[in-house]
């Protein structure tokens, strides 16, 4: 799933190649992908993209005051063309969700791949109508994430599960499955640790980990292509997706723990004094 490194760098790729360019025409391929009807997709129509930015792991593609809002949610991805297909896509064939075309030729594609189709896009004329943004929590990278809000947020989430905690957009936006397993390994802390349990010092060292994995990886993703940001995500995990590697820290091997429709990866070694985390299913530590 693109997190907010991901699509902070895919609002400043089009930053660079699609703004001050007009909106030729949208083709829909999967109707399912749209979320809202007024305005409608035809309404982008001779509009001039003027800005792009990022809402937590929403990309906000402003369209002269008309925005479009877009979520890849799991297997959801952008891909540019400097010379799109003229010919509309045929609806429901293969994963081609949306395509944007400017008045210069080039444009993106909105792609989803799998069959649990979440992509999601919204045509608004405020940003806030999308709900998703408009329960957004604090932004990581904000001037109002401080150590001293992230205590608060902790100490409210009660005994919450931290990985959770980091996960919840309505907490903190723009952190997903990903980068929450990558910040608990640094801050070493298990993921399922009580949230509101922390230390003071261990609230700290998160708040750190937090902005410095989040800035190295905007960072790595610096002036690359969309079509590079997936690899230069992937190879730079630590633990996440790496099961049964060696943990590049301290050498045990990364484990995981399942879930019906997701997983986690952690060292044993660096993050639970050892303890082996059973399956969630099994409700237990294995001791």
């Amino acid at each position: 799933m693109p997190e907010l490194p991901e699509v902070e760098a895919l609002a400043a790729f089009l930053r660079e190649n699609a703004v001050g360019k007009a909106v030729a025409r949208v083709d829909v391929a999967a109707i399912s992908v749209l979320k809202t009807f007024d305005p409608p997709i035809t309404a982008l129509g001779g509009l001039a993209v003027s800005s792009t930015r990022r809402h937590g792991k929403f990309l906000d593609i402003d369209c002269d005051g008309v925005h479009l809002a877009i979520h890849l949610a799991r297997a959801g991805w952008l891909r540019w063309s400097d010379s799109l297909p003229q010919r509309p896509p045929k609806p429901g064939k293969g994963p081609l969700a949306l395509r944007v075309h400017l008045s210069d030729g080039s444009g993106f594609d909105l792609t989803e791949a799998g069959t649990r189709k979440k992509l999601a896009v919204y045509v608004v004329r405020e940003i806030t109508e999308v709900p998703g943004i408009a329960r957004l929590g604090v932004d990581p990278l904000s001037d109002e994430f401080t150590v001293e809000r992230l205590h608060r947020l902790l100490t409210d989430a009660g005994r919450a599960q931290i990985k959770g905690v980091l996960r919840d957009q309505s907490t903190i936006a723009g952190i997903g499955n990903a980068y929450s397993d990558e910040v608990l390994h640094a801050a070493k802390l298990s993921p399922f640790h009580p949230a509101s349990t922390l230390t003071d010092d261990e609230v700290a060292r998160l708040h750190g980990v937090i902005i410095g994995e989040l800035t190295s990886a905007l960072e790595r993703a610096e002036g690359l292509a969309a079509r590079d940001l997936k690899d230069s995500k992937r190879s730079s995990m630590r633990v996440h997706g790496r099961t049964g590697q060696p943990c590049p820290v301290c050498g045990d091997v990364v484990r995981e723990v399942s879930f019906a429709d997701s997983s986690l990866q952690y060292c044993a070694t660096c993050q639970t004094s050892g303890k082996i985390l059973a399956d969630r299913r099994m409700s237990k530590l294995l001791k």
